[in-house]
């Protein structure tokens, strides 16, 4: 985490700039809609915030919006944000930005943003609620103990998702994460451990942990050395195109086109780490409990037909 805040002894921000969706939804809950002068044109949820203005993309902004903005706090999120952080820190604003790459730094992240918008109650409240509606889609799938989760708050289980072995019989589905198409990427880490949280394996979990894309890269031999029981993609924005991926050669053999177990996750509801997260855990779940064809009209899957 960069920090670069001043206090201010007058009370909390006041004016607030999210760069990301993220950090918008997140203030947002926490209740501090109405101290956001701007935010990312990504930012799409909670629905208040597309009425804000808009200075920012993900790698870049609008300086000359932000300067009339003169915001007080400017919230970021990721290491690709870097050069436009360094620019805003280069011409006197406050800047927090965080990194977040698993869940349990998801958690950290909302009650970090909360203690500094002077709502750490309310953060701490988001953040179990979070965590607890975790715990109650993986009991729903049969595979977490109640109460496992909370690694916001319990350093101890750092690694979300790690449990004992299953011991009624039920072989968890092989799942294969696919997060940009060309070349392959395999899921990020908060992927990986809602895959495994949720009764699946990922296939490619050992490269889980790579911070940066090109340490997750996979190749086409290698999805089907791993043979997964079910793919799903997220192309960051881009529509999934699963004609394409049924026409990769040598992918016929692979159990998840077989049987055209191919699923589509929206980005904003499973590569944004904040509370949007939460979208994308539920159609994750469905789709290991074989409901994704009733649910997905409802919240958002996409099903290879």
């Amino acid at each position: 985490m960069i920090f670069t805040l001043k206090p201010d002894v007058l009370g909390w921000p006041r004016r607030i700039i999210c760069l990301t969706a993220e950090t918008t939804e997140i203030a947002f809950a926490l209740g501090a809609g109405d101290r956001i002068v701007g935010v990312s044109g990504y930012s799409v949820r909670p629905p208040e915030a597309r009425q804000k203005e808009k200075v920012a993309a993900f790698t870049s902004v609008r300086m000359d919006k932000i300067r009339a903005l003169q915001p007080d706090l400017i919230l970021g999120f990721s290491d690709l944000q870097k050069d436009i952080l360094r620019d805003l820190v280069g011409e006197g604003f406050n800047v927090f930005v965080t990194n977040q790459r698993t869940l349990s730094e998801v958690g950290e992240a909302m009650l970090a943003i909360g203690r500094l918008l002077g709502a750490a109650d309310k953060a701490e409240q988001i953040c179990r609620e979070f965590f607890a509606e975790l715990d109650q889609l993986a009991q729903s799938c049969h595979c977490e103990p109640e109460g496992r989760s909370n690694p916001a708050f319990e350093k101890q289980d750092r690694v979300v998702g790690r449990r004992p072995p299953r011991d009624d019989g039920h072989k968890k589905p092989r799942v294969y994460f696919e997060e940009w198409d060309d070349p392959l990427i395999s899921g990020i880490s908060w992927v990986s451990e809602l895959i495994e949280k949720l009764g699946g394996e990922d296939v490619f979990k050992e490269k889980a942990s790579g911070k940066v894309a090109r340490q997750r890269t996979v190749s086409p031999e290698d999805v089907i050395r791993a043979n997964p029981d079910i793919m799903i993609a997220s192309w960051c924005g881009k529509k999934v195109q699963f004609e394409k991926i049924k026409s990769r050669p040598g992918w016929e053999k692979i159990s998840a086109v077989r049987n055209n177990r191919l699923y589509e996750i929206k980005s904003t509801d499973i590569l944004q780490p904040g509370l949007s997260l939460m979208h994308g855990a539920r159609q994750m779940a469905a789709i290991f409990r074989g409901e994704a064809e009733s649910l997905k009209t409802v919240d958002g899957i996409c099903q290879s037909s």
